[in-house]
This record gives C-alpha cells, sequence and structure tokens, in this order.
C-alpha cells in the first residue's frame, strides 16, 4: 500500500553524475501517485568508503539522516542510490540488533536517533508499496523492439539479512515492474554479476574485462539494452563502454538506460523530461520507434489479421492441389 508521504534521500551522485536517474525517477514517481518530500540539511551518508574506516562512524554517518526524516514523522525513506540504500539499511540493522552499538552511534550524533525510519530502494517501494497493477495501469505507449536485460547489479538485493528485498540470487522485481510497463524482459543470467563498481581508476583493466561479461552476456540474452538502477552501473556500462571496445576488440553499442527512464518512455514522458541526452550511447532507435499503445493494437490486430488470410490462402492452396492430384488419379 502506497503511504501518504515518503522522505527522498537522493545522495551525492543523483545530484551529480546521475542526474537522469533523479529526473526521470520523479516523474516516474509522480505519475504514480507517490507523494515525496526531499529531508533538509541532508548529507553524505557515508556511501562505500566510510565503513572502511570506522563502522561506527559510518553509521552515524547514515543514522544522522536518518533522524533528520525521523522527525518529520515519516516512516519510509526512498533510496534510489543502492550504496546509500546499504548504508542507511546497514545503521537501521546494526542499531535495532546491538543496545552498545546504538549508543555508540548516538553518542556521535546532536540528537539520539530512534530507529523509527526504514530505507526501500525505488525498485522496492514500486514493486511492494505501488504494485504491477497500478504500473500497468499508467501506461500510454509501446516501445516496439525494445528487448530488456535488467542488471541489478552486487548490492541491491545483497546481502539479504540486510536488504531484505527479493530475492539475492535470482530478483525479479525489476523484471516484472518493466513487463508490466510493456516490454519485452529477456532472461538474463548475469543479473548480479558485479560490473567493477567504484574500481575504474585503480583497476581499469579488471574493471574493463567485468563490464565486457554483463554487455556480451546481455547481448547473447537477445538484449538491445540494458536497464539498471545504479549509478555506478550506469556509468561503467555507459560511460565506459568505449573503453571497453578498446581493451576487448568488442563492438558493443547498447544502450544503458535506468529503469525509470524505460517506464518514463512508456508513460508517454519527452526524453528531455527523462534527461536521455545524458546517455553516452543514445536511445534514439527506441524513442524514434515509439508509439501509442492504440497504435500497437492496431497493429498487432493487422497482423493476426494477416497472418489469418495467409493461411486460409495456403490451405485453399492446398486443396486445389490436393483436388488436382485426384482429379489426374
Amino acid at each position: 500500500m502506497i503511504e501518504p508521504s515518503y522522505g527522498y534521500y537522493a545522495g551525492c551522485s543523483l545530484e551529480g553524475t546521475a542526474s537522469e536517474y533523479d529526473k526521470s525517477l520523479k516523474v516516474v514517481l509522480k505519475a504514480l501517485g507517490v507523494s515525496f518530500t526531499e529531508p533538509d540539511d541532508w548529507s553524505c551518508c557515508g556511501s562505500t568508503p566510510a565503513h572502511t574506516v570506522d563502522h561506527v562512524f559510518a553509521a552515524a554517518l547514515a543514522a544522522r539522516n536518518l533522524k533528520i526524516v525521523e522527525k518529520t514523522g515519516l516512516k519510509t525513506l526512498i533510496t534510489p542510490c543502492p550504496s546509500c540504500m546499504t548504508a542507511f539499511k546497514k545503521a537501521q540493522h546494526g542499531m535495532t540488533k546491538s543496545d552498545s552499538f546504538k549508543q555508540e552511534v548516538n553518542d556521535l550524533l546532536d540528537e539520539p536517533y530512534e530507529c523509527g525510519v526504514f530505507a526501500k530502494s525505488a525498485l522496492q517501494v514500486i514493486y511492494e508499496d505501488v504494485g504491477l497493477d497500478v504500473v500497468a495501469a499508467k501506461v500510454t505507449h509501446a516501445l516496439p523492439g525494445l528487448k530488456i536485460a535488467p542488471y541489478y547489479g552486487c548490492i541491491l538485493n545483497r546481502p539479504p539479512e540486510i536488504a531484505q528485498f527479493d530475492d539475492p540470487e535470482n530478483p525479479v522485481s525489476m523484471d516484472n515492474i518493466l513487463a508490466a510497463a510493456g516490454v519485452e524482459v529477456c532472461d538474463f543470467a548475469f543479473k548480479m554479476e558485479c560490473c567493477g563498481a567504484a574500481f575504474g581508476v585503480p583497476k581499469k583493466n579488471m574493471v574493463n574485462q567485468l563490464s565486457y561479461k554483463v554487455l556480451s552476456m546481455a547481448i547473447d540474452a537477445g538484449a538491445n539494452c540494458i536497464a539498471v538502477a545504479c549509478p555506478l552501473c550506469q556509468q561503467n556500462l555507459d560511460l565506459r563502454q568505449e573503453q571497453v571496445n578498446s581493451a576487448t576488440g568488442s563492438s558493443f553499442d547498447i544502450p544503458i538506460l535506468y529503469f525509470s527512464q524505460i517506464m518514463g518512455l512508456a508513460y508517454g514522458y519527452s526524453p528531455e523530461d527523462l534527461a536521455l541526452d545524458k546517455l553516452i550511447v543514445s536511445a534514439d532507435r527506441f524513442v524514434r520507434t515509439r508509439i501509442t499503445v492504440q497504435q500497437a493494437r492496431e497493429a498487432k490486430e493487422l497482423q493476426e489479421q494477416q497472418a489469418k488470410m495467409k493461411s486460409q490462402k495456403s490451405k485453399v492452396v492446398e486443396n486445389k492441389e490436393e483436388t488436382k492430384s485426384e482429379e489426374t488419379e
């Protein structure tokens, strides 16, 4: 069930390199009837680096933001970025499981956090709270020819005791959401394999090889587009795609869209509304072929009629040939 209102934590990436995720997701959430408020004076959650220094400090960075939301009375915080979401969920998990850890964290805060806020990924809110029926009901346009490989990345659903969402080995939330939005979803075996994450600079070759495997498997699965829900995944597969081609001798030219951009296209929003111009590998080929649901229905009916007429004509020819054969005998 959709809550009256949610908190919305954009985080650092969605205000910079992943602004298209932020823009397209807000458009889609509003279309789905999800009301949200961005907390005032939010700060960095610590993301992935902080916990390598100090687990208590890392939890305090996350808990500070959760406390801001808690003070507003909101119970759920939409967190589009998986790294931010993991930071919040780890802090929540640690503080609810251990009173001593909770005290250590709160000792670093100006105001104690009482663990009254639950962080959810955007996928989780759409899948669990909004529901697939509502997702499907908002569709106005079809995207013929679009074949999606849904790519979840490493941490969106893992570890299960922290993520508490979907299957940790074979998640289906993005698959089902995009299918409900009317697009063809491929059976993608590498949906949770690592793309290299934040190692693009210190371990460039490793990232190129890992990203190559994800891109290659998507092609093998029959996809011509990859859907993501993580700024780092999008950056490695889209921004670095030419690097991957140079390093591996491949010739990938496959668009990497946020799942929210694909939903936005199915809901009839313009490329400008969804910031599609920020993609390095263009998705114009799919935008150009977009048609209304009514046009798609009429095209399907026409194809079915033509197939029926062809079948009937074939039967007439067969009957004539049989008759001719009998007369000859």
